[in-house]
């Protein structure tokens, strides 16, 4: 079975820029989406479009199918209060945000007492993406996935 709409797929993926290593699924449980659905950027999505459970292969994604560019001064000041992911605030560390499109990362660009000043660009915007991936499992998406407009189980979305 092939990767196409209303499929849910898990696989393993190593992120890289250049160099790079940002993140990677080895040793955790694959991660899960449905494809078709916008769960995931853009430029990985249209690679994964046609591929099957046990193929590796690896895709460069741009910024444009990617987290977008950088936008120079996108900053915003925000209370302390409102950021996650750790007790005290240094430049460069990235917070975790709720916002009304669900949560976001920033990153600090100035930490005060009771507020910060937070850049609002995704941490990975202007920087091209290496994905190597793995494709572990394809299967047909149930109706509430479909419904819901994302995976359950095993690395997708727990209610």
């Amino acid at each position: 079975m092939s990767i196409a709409d209303n499929q849910v797929v898990q696989f393993h993926y190593t992120l890289r820029s250049g160099d790079e290593l940002i993140e990677t699924s080895a040793g955790n449980d694959p991660v899960a989406y449905l494809h078709g659905h916008g769960n995931i950027i853009p430029g990985l999505e249209k690679a994964m479009a046609g591929k099957a459970a046990g193929e590796e292969f690896e895709v460069t994604v741009t910024p444009e199918e990617g987290y977008g560019q950088r936008k120079e001064n996108h900053t915003q000041q925000m209370p302390i209060k409102h950021l996650r992911g750790a007790k005290r605030w240094q430049p460069g560390m990235v917070a975790t945000v709720q916002t009304e499109q669900g949560l976001r990362q920033v990153t600090i660009v100035k930490a005060g007492l009771k507020h910060a000043t937070v850049d609002i660009n995704h941490p990975l915007a202007g920087k091209d993406l290496t994905f190597s991936v793995q494709v572990i499992d394809v299967r047909d998406a149930t109706k509430e996935e479909i419904a819901h407009g994302h995976a359950h189980g095993v690395g997708g979305h727990h209610h």
